[in-house]
């Protein structure tokens, strides 16, 4: 039902997952829509999504939106990759559009995922770049009066901050490609381009594409 939340459980984290749009077509899996760093899931589905014509779900990650946050903070884009698995279980199959910090997720759940994620979608947003490609200087955030979330500052601090090797963010590609019955299950429609995403970009089964196009390569059942 259109703007049923549904609560799933990662770990002590409690994730909200949005129904956002009925199907137009049940034969068409689920488009999973994952929000950009310090955002959340709209109220209702993008525009964008006009055309889809399977049901718009779209998943609050972890110490964002109404997702609670994590215990003493610890953030990773794999923690949150998780998180995004855990919908995709509970949805059955779907197509995951990401925008930010949501695309590189897309990527990572692709990869870990290939028989769940039928296409993932790669979208700017905040939170492409992530901490760039090598670490950076440390820091600790102590002593500060920080506002209550969502989102969780540490949530801002931690995930601005995490590094994304082109190298690193390749090896999921591959295991995306090696793992799905899909031609190019990966399609990238992001015009900024960290390092990692022009890597991603140029590597064979993955699609350049524009965000409709996207959407057309995986929206047959």
């Amino acid at each position: 039902m259109t703007g049923e939340t549904v609560v799933l459980r990662h770990n002590r984290v409690e994730l909200a997952l949005h129904h956002l749009r009925d199907a137009v077509d049940d034969e068409v899996r689920a488009l999973l829509v994952l929000h950009g760093l310090g955002e959340r899931t709209p109220d209702a589905a993008p525009a964008w999504t006009d055309g889809w014509p399977g049901p718009v779900w779209g998943l609050d990650l972890t110490g964002h939106g109404a997702s609670s946050p994590s215990q003493g903070g610890g953030y990773t884009a794999e923690i949150l990759m998780a998180d995004a698995a855990i919908a995709t279980d509970h949805l059955g199959t779907a197509t995951v559009v990401g925008r930010g910090l949501g695309a590189y997720v897309a990527l990572l759940v692709a990869g870990a995922c290939p028989e769940q994620v039928r296409g993932a979608i790669l979208l700017d947003g905040p939170g492409l770049a992530g901490g760039g490609p090598a670490p950076g200087s440390p820091m600790v955030v102590a002593g500060a009066v920080l506002p209550d979330g969502p989102p969780d500052p540490f949530a801002l601090v931690e995930l601005t901050r995490d590094v994304r090797p082109p190298d690193y963010a390749m090896s999921w590609v591959h295991q995306a490609i090696e793992g799905s019955d899909l031609e190019t299950p990966l399609a990238v429609a992001a015009t900024v381009r960290p390092p990692w995403l022009l890597a991603v970009a140029g590597s064979p089964g993955v699609a350049d594409v524009t965000l409709d196009e996207a959407l057309a390569l995986y929206s047959t059942p």
